[in-house]
Order: structure tokens, then sequence, then C-alpha cells
């Protein structure tokens, strides 16, 4: 009785807010980290540039920030710093936005706190400052104005324009673009093929000129180019040239962890939807989602990265669905029952493991090892 009042106290919603404050400054704090050692990974991504060799994949990002550095003489690392701070801040205030007069549920809390959930930027910062976050923003931008009613013709164009930047800046854009299609039919209820087609067609064409004109990512001169304009990397995707499958292979042992992870997050989202209306049509779209991204898993080794990328979808389409309200702090009362039993365990379970970005995908060093266990061993360490 005593335990079933205290639960009655606890605000899901409020839980959510100090999430997504906590998400966004740690997101934004750990890529200033890998920005101001000039991360070849990270920042190197941004860097990918038109100057060396012409035309290619995410090379608009690089001579963007050229352009920019050429203009204002800032610092590239501080140019690509900014833009990424204004994806990022953008991405949790539409998040916010969507979520602010809905009415929260511990089971949509415990999406937040799966393990490739807003967790997984804690449990794995590789997955901070990536170009993802633009498809992020642009897909929140848009389930928010969807969600309120208010997506005019002129911000779908926007947002289609939006699209197809993207494409240019990473090419996974095309691998996601299925959740636009499916927030869109989940809204109106109604397959609407002529309002798919513009967003088809923003990812499509750019596919098509990248995979028939584009050129190697790095051409020859990229780390000079960018040597002389102040950023040295000595490390990178600029550097890579592993054979990705013949990589997974001979790493079959540690990938074939990804399968746990996957399996986990199959059944946390299979329970979430149990509770939800037209639970087998979402099924039937989360799977067609999930086929369309798989030539990512063939293609390159970020399982981790590709899996958290889906949740972080699923997590702002989910919050479209959540019951409306008209206070910002509403939430579900919570009641001592096998669902929250279950969640419970989902949630505890989550914080348990991690899914790193590439290879190990399934190890007991997730969140509660990271803040109890990881902090006393570099304290031994340092005695």
């Amino acid at each position: 009785m005593i335990r079933g009042k205290i639960l009655s106290y606890l605000n899901t919603k409020i839980f959510i807010y100090v999430l997504i404050v906590a998400t966004a400054l740690f997101a934004i704090a750990f890529t200033y980290l890998h920005n101001a050692k000039s991360d070849g990974y990270i920042l190197g991504d941004w860097l990918i540039n038109y100057q060396d060799g012409g035309f290619k994949r995410r090379g608009l990002s690089g001579s963007f920030f050229f352009l920019l550095q050429d203009i204002s003489g800032i610092k590239l690392n501080l140019l690509v710093y900014f833009f990424q701070v204004m994806i990022i801040s953008g991405f949790f205030y539409f998040y916010f936005k969507l979520i602010q007069y809905k009415e929260a549920t511990f089971l949509y809390l415990s999406l937040l706190l799966s393990s490739i959930g807003f967790i997984g930027l804690f449990n794995c910062v590789d997955y901070v400052g990536k170009k993802e976050f633009i498809v992020f923003f642009l897909f929140a931008f848009f389930v928010c104005h969807l969600n309120k009613n208010s997506l005019s013709k002129s911000k779908e164009y926007l947002i289609c324009f939006g699209l197809v930047i993207a494409m240019f800046f990473h090419e996974i854009t095309l691998f996601f673009i299925t959740y636009f299609l499916i927030a869109l039919y989940l809204k109106t209820d109604t397959i609407e093929f002529k309002r798919y087609f513009k967003y088809i067609m923003a990812v499509f064409i750019p596919a098509v000129f990248i995979g028939l004109l584009g050129k190697n990512i790095n051409e020859g001169q990229s780390l000079q180019i960018l040597q002389e304009r102040g950023v040295i990397l000595t490390r990178g995707i600029f550097f890579w040239n592993i054979n990705e499958r013949q990589y997974i292979i001979e790493h079959f042992k540690e990938y074939r962890l990804y399968l746990i992870s996957f399996l986990i997050s199959v059944a946390h989202v299979a329970f979430y939807l149990k509770y939800q209306r037209h639970r087998k049509a979402i099924s039937i779209l989360l799977v067609t989602a999930f086929v369309f991204s798989l030539p990512l898993f063939y293609l390159a080794i970020d399982w981790g990265r590709w899996m958290y990328i889906h949740m972080m979808f699923i997590i702002v389409l989910f919050a479209m669905q959540l019951k409306d309200s008209t206070h910002s702090t509403s939430f579900k009362v919570l009641k001592l029952n096998p669902k929250f039993y279950i969640t419970l365990f989902i949630i505890i379970l989550s914080l348990t493991y991690r899914v790193e970005m590439s290879g190990r995908g399934f190890t007991f060093e997730g969140f509660f090892y990271r803040i109890f266990v990881e902090p006393i061993e570099l304290l031994h360490k340092m005695v």
C-alpha cells in the first residue's frame, strides 16, 4: 500500500525532461572533446570535401566548412562544433516540444533508457557528434509539426530540401527515409503515394548521383588540404582501407553477440507495442524499416550504430502516439501490476549491458558499470 502511494508521486514526465537535458549536455560536451582532439572519425567525417578530387559522397560538409573558414577566419574545429551544437540542440528542442503536452508513461520511459536509446550515448561516447543527428533533427522537426497539424506544404518542401542536403552530408539518410513515411501513415491513417513520392525522391535522386559519380573519400590530397587549414589528423576515416565485409567475417565471434542485443531490443519494442493500438500494422512497418536498412549491416561494420539510429527514430515516432495532455507535466500514474514489474525488469536489464558501435555487440559494461565500477577501477589505477 505504501509502495503504491510512493509510486503515485513519481512523475515520469519530469524524469524524461531531466534525461533530455542530461543527454543533450552530455552529447554537446563529448562532441567538443572529440573535436578538440581532432578525432579523425567524428571531426574527420565532417571535413570530407570536394576540393580533393571533386564530387564524392559526404563531401558537401567539408567544402561548406572550408567556405565558412575562408569567410570568417575561424578554425575548422570550432566551425564544425558550432554546427554540431545547433543540430544536436535542434533535435532535443523539437523532441521536447513534441513530448511536452503528452501523457508520459513508465513504459515509454523504458525506451529512452534502452541500451541503444538515449542511454546509448552515455554507454558509447563515439555515438556523439556524428552526422545522423542531422536526420534526427529533421525527423523531430517533421514529427513535431505533424503531431500539431502544422506541417504545411512549405514546411514539407523544406524538410525534403533538408533531406537532399543530408544525403550529400551522409548517405545513411537513404536507409532511414522509411520512418518519415511511417510517421505520415500513422498520423493520417491513409496511404498517400504522391506525398510519399516527394520524400523518396529527396533521397533517391542524390543516391543515384553519389553512386554513379562519387569518387573516393580520400583522393590523395585530403590530409594535406586539412593540414594547410589547421587540422592534423593521425587516424580516422581518411586512413580507412579495411574490407568491412571481410572484417565482420574475421570477427564473427564478437559480431554474433549483436544478436543478443538485437533480440532484447526486439522483445522490448514488442512488449511496448502490446499496449498500443494498431500494433500489427506498426509491427509490419517497423520490420519493413529494418529490412530496408539491412544493406548497412552488410556494407559497414558499425552494427551497434545502426541499431542505435533505429531506436532513436522509434523513440520519436512513438512519442507522437502518446496521449495528448493539456499539462506539460502530465504522466500516467504508476501501478503495481505485472506490466510495471516487467517494464522495471527491462529498464534494469537495459542499464546493465552495452552495445558498442562496432566489434563487441553485447557486454555487461553498461550504464551501471560506467557509473559504479569504472570510476573505482580508474581510482585503483591512479593509486
